[in-house]
């Protein structure tokens, strides 16, 4: 393009020097001053130039450097944008990466990253046993052998069961003076522990267990469970919550699980307990204690509730209540168990009598030798303030259901099967 004039910015082409003088000449100054020079000034700086030319090639400086500037802060801002974006890309990256490691540390911390399930974890664990020399080999072909036999029939093998203990509790408080002024006692249940194949996630199946132990010991639930004659084993329990899905029960709980607990080391919780014995035709519900009722994060509520199951139909005057109500299944965040009874203390305190299957064969065992102290029951013992998870759920049998009630439970449970204590 010819170059524009400096003044106005008319293109102006050859003639610019005589455009400048005829239209811009009052700017320069008239010819025939001192030295007869004539000067240019430039329009962007007001520097003064001699002669056209020269103010034409400094206008031109001028242009270059803008265009220049212009030019670099375009390709500054495109590359703070690339760099941006590449940015961004890689902390999507990371987080998904970090999401990724998440759920698969919660897969495999629920059991859910099929690495196998009981059979599994009960071989692995005892040839390590072998390796370190605390199991002789004979002894692992022994109770492989009997693991199997176990699996084959559904049958708990019974070698983590302690039975009594109730009725020792019975005993020792009958002769207790000191701090109880009432206690009430379930009816007989067995303690079941963890073993070797469930160690770490097996605690919801061996709570389920203790209180299948007491149902089949009442006769007003041997009707429901005559195909169940027996405790069941650990994949057998897993089973059977499977065949209560395919019922209907819980679909939103199923969808959780893929629909499969079978050969997985899966923890369950409230939810599948109560689809498993309502589709037992049990009469059962879910109390949720969704948040603390007392101070410093406790669930006097809880205590309250435990107290009312057992002492309605058992308000005698006795000072050892046996009861016939079933124990009641106990849920927290990462880990269950059973309640079994509750005192009520002389300065008015309550107290929870709990079955852990965290505890073995042989601390449970001491409960069952006399013991004046009561040392040993600090196994089970759990006040006020020693339950402080945010939030409690318990599952407690109160009878038996119709075929009619037991659709009725199933097609609900699809809706909800909680109910919240305020």
């Amino acid at each position: 393009a010819p170059p524009g004039c400096p003044f106005c910015g008319e293109a102006a082409g050859q003639e610019l020097e005589e455009h400048v003088r005829e239209r811009h000449g009052h700017l320069l100054g008239a010819p025939g001053t001192e030295n007869d020079e004539q000067l240019y000034e430039c329009p962007m700086c007001s520097l003064t130039c001699t002669n056209i030319q020269i103010l034409e090639e400094h206008v031109d400086l001028h242009l270059e450097e803008h265009s220049f500037s212009e030019g670099g802060n375009i390709r500054d801002l495109e590359l703070a944008q690339q760099l941006q974006t590449e940015e961004d890309k890689w902390q999507r990256s990371e987080e998904e990466k970090r999401e990724r490691e998440e759920f698969e540390k919660l897969q495999r911390q629920y059991g859910l990253d099929n690495s196998g399930g009981y059979k599994q974890q009960f071989l692995k664990s005892m040839e390590r046993e072998v390796d370190r020399g605390r199991m002789q080999p004979f002894e692992y072909h022994k109770r492989k052998a009997d693991m199997m036999e176990s699996l084959a029939f559904g049958i708990d093998d019974g070698k983590t069961k302690t039975s009594g203990v109730i009725e020792a509790l019975c005993r020792y408080y009958q002769n207790e003076n000191k701090d109880v002024r009432r206690v009430w006692l379930s009816a007989g249940v067995d303690h079941f522990h963890s073993s070797l194949g469930d160690k770490g996630w097996g605690c919801g199946y061996r709570n389920f267990q203790m209180l299948l132990s007491s149902l089949l010991q009442n006769s007003s639930y041997r009707g429901c469970l005559r195909d169940t004659t027996l405790i069941p084993s650990i994949p057998k329990i897993q089973s059977m919550i499977e065949d209560a899905w395919r019922e209907g029960f819980d679909p939103h709980g199923a969808s959780h699980f893929n629909n499969r607990l079978h050969g997985s080391k899966a923890w369950i919780g409230a939810c599948e307990i109560y689809s498993l014995l309502t589709s037992l035709r049990m009469k059962c519900q879910i109390i949720d204690f969704h948040k603390p009722t007392g101070p410093m994060g406790t669930h006097p509520r809880l205590f309250e509730w435990v107290l009312h199951y057992y002492s309605t139909d058992n308000e005698g005057g006795a000072k050892v209540v046996c009861t016939s109500k079933p124990p009641i299944y106990l849920q927290h965040q990462g880990h269950s168990r059973t309640v079994v009874g509750i005192e009520e203390r002389k300065n008015k305190t309550l107290c929870l009598l709990l079955f852990d299957p965290g505890c073995s064969s042989q601390e449970m065992q001491k409960l069952l030798k006399q013991n004046s102290d009561g040392t040993n029951l600090k196994l089970l013992r759990k006040f006020v303030g020693s339950l402080k998870e945010k939030q409690y759920q318990i599952v407690a049998v109160d009878g038996v259901l119709s075929l009619e009630e037991k659709a009725a439970r199933c097609r609900a449970s699809q809706v909800l099967t909680s109910e919240k204590i305020p």
